[in-house]
């Protein structure tokens, strides 16, 4: 069950819309994902787990109020909305 409050930061901070009642990224989060998928690339870091990259893209965007708190809660509410942009149930 999706965290209302969570979403709604997101929301406000720009990083999810809402469209027909439903959570998407935006373009400053696809963004995000995009940098950070070019710096795991780089890194030769695993490409198997998508919780990886939107772990550092929110670190990269929340910088110091990117405790490990706040990015597991935003990634558990991005992970599904990630694979459901992408097709995968």
């Amino acid at each position: 069950m999706p965290d209302t409050e969570t979403l709604a930061r997101l929301v406000h901070d720009g990083v999810l819309r809402v469209e027909d009642g439903e959570p998407h990224t935006t373009r400053r989060w696809q963004a995000a994902m995009a940098r950070a998928a070019l710096i795991l690339r780089d890194a030769k870091a695993p490409a198997d787990d998508l919780r990886l990259p939107i772990a550092l893209a929110l670190v990269q965007l929340y910088g110091e109020q990117a405790d490990e708190f706040l990015v597991a809660d935003f990634v558990a509410e991005l992970l599904p909305i990630e694979l459901a942009e992408a097709g995968v149930h």
